[in-house]
């Protein structure tokens, strides 16, 4: 057993007093400016928080759980007595309920005053944002939005945790966990986009929304986008513009994930990926240029949805075919080489091609070129399955557009590794 000092026990227990203080005068003078100049309006301030903040911490140190649990009460019944007073001019009971919150943070400031604090500042800060967060809701928030903040929590929240994290089906290809990742993350791909394109409108922000989306999943995007485009057809040049540089953002994570693994690869790859980013990076400002000149950006804020669970599903779904089609070319010609692996693995993810071609040139059992060339042709794959992606979500137009901006990217990344000979 650990001998804790008289002196350390003192200096712990006047911290958590302190703490208890300053929870009760931070919350209590929020609610102070609040209360009303009439007598009815509010029963507690400034000096109520305070003392009931103290009532817990004192109780916990004199009675324990007991002692605070009898604090509690009292508080709850004042808080009642206090809300069925003053009901009929203020029916909210965010003040009672803040009160007892309080109190129960004020008894736990003693055991752990820096989680007391940290929740103490939340609800200070919860209480003074009222105003705001009233005029977000019922005035900038629309009604389709909530739907879908709701419908998102509930699939982040509910289904991911409770997918099983294990592989089945054909070839033991899928994992239910890691498809519903990817309907979470296709639908918050496309709600940053929402979100980015309220905030800056579409011209700067859907480009960032997918500059940044791209190191989460840059099918992902590039399905979201797609969707975005067919929805609202203002919409096409900022959509188009952001998938291409979601590749590019693929190019960046990719350049990372070799330095990880095997940083002399990287240094062999410069010229390659550099063209390649520089290519997609250029074609995306062109297409983002001519498409902002023919629509005012006002057109396409008309947007309802945040995104559509169905084509997030269908997403999913596409994806693990491509899984399962992979698999089986794997367990079919496992040992055609590494070469056919990297194409079939980069079908589904460019990034593992990469991880894995740097694995083997670090354990010698390829070459440089060798190493160079599978990562390439994984990049190549993974740029078909974007195609197919871009085709599916958002239609012939959407795909003629995006289309050439891959394929010149991949030309550039190729002519980079004719180049580093």
């Amino acid at each position: 057993m650990d001998f804790v000092s008289p002196a350390w026990q003192a200096r712990s227990t006047l911290i958590g007093l302190c703490v208890a203080i300053g929870i009760g005068l931070l919350i209590g003078a929020e609610r102070e400016r609040r209360k009303s100049t009439s007598p009815d309006r509010s029963a507690a301030g400034i000096r109520t928080f305070t003392v009931v903040a103290l009532l817990g911490a004192v109780g916990f140190l004199v009675g324990g759980v007991v002692l605070t649990g009898i604090a509690l009460a009292l508080v709850g019944a004042g808080a009642l007595i206090a809300y069925l007073r003053t009901r009929h001019q203020d029916p909210g009971m965010t003040t009672e309920f803040a009160l007892v919150l309080t109190c129960l943070l004020g008894a736990l400031a003693i055991s752990n005053p820096v989680l007391a604090a940290g929740v103490g500042a939340v609800l200070a800060l919860l209480l003074a944002a009222r105003n705001r967060m009233h005029h977000f809701v019922r005035s900038v928030l629309s009604e389709q939005e909530l739907h879908d903040i709701i419908l998102f929590c509930a699939t982040a929240l509910i289904v991911l945790p409770m997918a099983p994290d294990r592989f089945m089906g054909p070839f033991g290809a899928l994992n239910p966990y890691d498809a519903a990742r990817l309907i979470v993350a296709v639908m918050a791909i496309s709600a940053c986009g929402h979100v980015a394109m309220r905030w800056l409108g579409p011209k700067y922000g859907l480009p960032l929304a997918g500059f940044a989306s791209g190191f989460v999943s840059s099918a992902a995007t590039i399905y979201a986008m797609g969707q975005k485009a067919a929805g609202n057809p203002a919409l096409m040049g900022a959509a188009v513009s952001a998938a291409v540089l979601s590749s590019f953002s693929t190019i960046v994570q990719m350049a990372v994930v070799i330095a990880m693994v095997k940083p002399a690869l990287l240094l062999a790859m410069v010229v390659p990926l550099t063209l390649g980013g520089s290519v997609a990076a250029l074609y995306a400002l062109v297409i983002l240029a001519r498409g902002t000149q023919d629509q005012e950006p006002t057109e396409a804020m008309e947007t309802g949805h945040a995104f559509s669970l169905k084509t997030s599903v269908g997403f999913a779904a596409l994806l693990s075919v491509v899984l399962i089609l992979s698999a089986g070319l794997n367990a079919t010609l496992g040992g055609a080489g590494a070469l056919l692996a990297a194409a079939v693995a980069g079908l589904a993810d460019a990034h593992a091609t990469a991880a894995s071609a740097a694995s083997l040139l670090s354990a010698s059992k390829i070459g440089t070129r060798e190493a160079m060339q599978a990562i390439l042709i994984g990049l190549s794959a993974n740029t078909a399955t974007k195609i197919v992606l871009a085709y599916q979500s958002g239609g012939r137009l959407y795909a003629l557009k995006i289309v050439p901006g891959l394929l010149l990217m991949l030309a550039a990344v190729w002519l980079g590794f004719a180049l580093a000979r």
